[in-house]
């Protein structure tokens, strides 16, 4: 029988938010693959953890996957590690998961600390609905779409960042959605010197200019309004000559009287409005 990947969450801080089946998990399995042996060799020091260990990381994350898979098919069980938090995450475990999965091999995950979550649930942001985005990519034109797509969010969202990157990211935000958007700038997270920064991003840009973070960062930004976000499109459409808006929808297939429907949603107005103006356009 093959044996079971286990993604064992860690602390992303304070070692007391260890779990105890955590703990327990990481001392009964054959190995543990961690992105940094470095850091998470003390880690294992701190608990008494004896157990054999290897690298797993985002430059050998195709090789050393193999060949942890093909350990795991022979029936041993690996616990995955992370620098802190939830392994999957913003890290290269979620390719050692889809490999485990094509190669039928078991996979569970132990609950605990994550960066994301924690930093939400301080920020004082609308928590029902909310988007991750982790790190902004460093690709410029892919950070461009990503940044375009972020100004127009309406639900909470979440980045991480380096503190030394962390002015220009804020430049980039407030630039793409605006300096009076709110946001928490969470640093330290469950550490002695945890806090939690409530502002604009304007404000929070002029703030960290003057004192240099430390410690790594989560941002938690408010999503644009839906009322905004409605009005504005409104405002697109209303632009649009009203034959044309009905071409749009023509196009797709749609006939006239459900395009005419369509259309009259769009721009908030009676179905018997947009009759009036196709008349009046022709």
């Amino acid at each position: 029988m093959s044996g079971t990947l286990y993604l064992c969450a860690t602390p992303i801080g304070n070692l007391e938010d260890m779990t105890l089946r955590a703990i327990r998990t990481l001392r009964e399995v054959d190995l543990i693959a961690a992105e940094d042996t470095r850091n998470s060799i003390k880690l294992l020091n701190h608990f008494e953890i004896r157990t054999p260990m290897t690298s797993y990381h985002e430059y050998n994350k195709y090789e050393k996957g193999r060949m942890l898979v093909d350990r795991m098919s022979a029936g041993e069980n690996v616990a995955l590690v992370t620098d802190a938090g939830t392994p999957g995450i913003s890290d290269p475990g979620e390719e050692l998961v889809k490999m485990c999965y094509e190669a039928g091999i078991e996979v569970t995950s132990l609950p605990g600390a994550s960066a994301c979550v924690t930093a939400l649930t301080l920020s004082g942001m609308a928590t029902r609905r909310f988007a991750f985005e982790a790190f902004l990519p460093s690709d410029k034109k892919e950070r461009a779409d990503v940044l375009d797509e972020l100004s127009r969010e309406t639900r909470t969202m979440v980045l991480y960042e380096a503190p030394h990157r962390l002015v220009r990211t804020l430049e980039l935000l407030a630039g793409h959605l605006g300096e009076e958007r709110r946001v928490s700038v969470c640093r330290e997270l469950t550490k002695r010197h945890e806090t939690v920064f409530r502002s604009t991003l304007g404000d929070a840009l002029s703030y960290y200019k003057e004192n240099g973070p430390k410690g790594e960062c989560v941002l938690v930004i408010e999503g644009r309004s839906r009322e905004q976000a409605r009005s504005e499109e409104r405002a697109r459409w209303e632009d649009m000559p009203v034959g044309e808006h009905m071409e749009v929808y023509l196009s797709q297939g749609m006939d006239k009287k459900e395009a005419m429907k369509k259309v009259a949603k769009d721009r908030g107005v009676a179905k018997r409005e947009i009759y009036q103006r196709l008349v009046a356009e022709e």
